[in-house]
């Protein structure tokens, strides 16, 4: 990994640490919980699955309100691509923060089953 990607997985990390600190504590203990990997870009077993290329950021795994029983292979996860956020942002460190965060957002609600209007209803985005 370069110093730019270095650069780049830590300042992802940094906005994930500050994002999970901000949740309400009903969800802050969910997302504490979760695991959030970072990788370039999707590789090319997604892409060949229909995944854009361009794709941000996937949960990937079962979410909360699937009974333990029923839990496919993959643990719960959440994927940030931080070299396609930082192609979104184009370059703009500010722009990419926040477009971590409202990605990782976003993945999060998938975990916990909430819809895109549960999020901004829940004052998450």
């Amino acid at each position: 990994m370069d110093a730019t990607a270095k650069r780049l997985v830590k300042t992802a990390d940094e906005v994930v640490r500050k994002t999970i600190a901000e949740l309400p504590p009903d969800l802050r203990g969910f997302a504490e919980k979760l695991p959030v990997l970072h990788e370039p870009w999707p590789n090319d077993a997604l892409v060949e699955d229909g995944w854009d290329e361009d794709l941000l950021g996937m949960f990937v795994g079962d979410g909360i309100d699937v009974p333990a029983g029923d839990r496919g292979p993959l643990p719960p996860q959440i994927l940030l691509f931080y070299e396609n956020l930082w192609d979104f942002a184009e370059g703009n460190e500010a722009v990419y923060r926040d477009e971590i965060r409202i990605t990782y957002l976003h993945e999060l609600g998938h975990y916990l089953g909430l819809g895109e209007q549960d999020i901004e209803e829940r004052g998450l985005l």
